[in-house]
């Protein structure tokens, strides 16, 4: 047997060597690949299996397996950080409502009294500030619901909307609102009529707490556009705000110090509704301008 037969013979073997190895390498990933998806899909303890008796490939098993420890435990923390929030909200605004019923009581007596001009003032800011108490009340205990509701995964009644409808009539209850702030929307809707399966009720929400956000921190001139693709975006001038601010308005702890007025939760209960309806929401900051843009698949 010559030299270049067994050369021939030994390239054969070790390809052949190299073909098993990489179809067992890509059979192991796929081992790995569907298990990992199980194990985050279904929140279960187990943990990733292979057949494989690679070395490498049996240490990135472990390393994958001591990762999935780590992040149940952060998971079980985040859980229990979620009840124990949602537990001090619902507390917070249970405790609020007593003061706050009565607070409207004696305002109520007040202004059957005969009061002098900077009295009625004073009386105004005192009703205003009132009202605006009692709206993030219910702003605590609808979000304590969200977080209960997304913690038990639970879904949403749902039914298909008109969203064209939904958006056109909140913007006319928004009217008077626009009107006393001087904003004047500029709102450009397509004629197409949108449908899509959400909850009714709380797409109404969305869009309320976002116009309440736009009703605080416009300069006067507001823009709403929906295109025959369904995606609405809300743009509207707001100088006092800043592009690390905008990166931050959807956190649920987060609020604006260095404006008038806080934006509160409002902003994050309605990210949460969007995500609850299977949508998709979206800010950026460009040239002095905010951005919200809204998309339901």
């Amino acid at each position: 047997m010559n030299i270049s037969l067994v050369f021939i013979i030994i390239l054969v073997l070790v390809c052949i060597f190299l073909i098993i190895k990489l179809f067992l390498i890509k059979k192991t990933i796929r081992e790995i690949e569907k298990s990992f998806t199980y194990i985050l899909e279904s929140d279960t303890n187990n943990k990733v299996t292979i057949s494989s008796l690679d070395k490498d490939i049996k240490n990135l098993t472990i390393n994958l397996n001591k990762n999935l420890i780590e992040l149940r435990k952060q998971k079980l923390q985040y859980k229990n950080g979620n009840q124990e929030l949602k537990k001090i909200i619902t507390n917070i605004s249970h405790d609020l409502r007593t003061p706050l019923t009565a607070l409207k009581g004696y305002i109520d007596l007040i202004k059957q009294e005969k009061l002098s001009d900077n009295q009625n003032k004073y009386l105004r800011i005192i009703q205003k500030k009132s009202d605006e108490l009692t709206e993030l009340t219910g702003q605590l205990f609808e979000f304590s619901k969200i977080l209960d509701t997304l913690e038990k995964n639970i879904n949403i009644k749902k039914g298909e909307c008109c969203i064209n409808e939904i958006l056109e009539e909140t913007l006319v209850n928004f009217y008077s609102i626009f009107k006393e702030k001087s904003i004047i929307p500029t709102i450009k809707i397509t004629n197409k009529k949108i449908y899509k399966t959400v909850n009714e009720v709380s797409i109404v929400r969305i869009f309320e707490n976002i116009l309440s956000n736009v009703s605080k921190y416009s300069n006067g001139n507001f823009k709403v556009e929906m295109n025959e693709d369904g995606i609405i975006t809300f743009s509207n001038k707001a100088t006092s705000l800043d592009a690390t601010t905008v990166q931050k308005i959807f956190d649920r702890y987060f609020s604006v110090e260095n404006a008038k007025e806080s934006t509160g939760i409002g902003l994050s209960i309605a990210k949460q509704l969007v995500e609850l309806n299977n949508g998709k929401i979206y800010d950026k900051y460009i040239k002095g301008i905010l951005f919200i843009e809204i998309y339901f698949k």
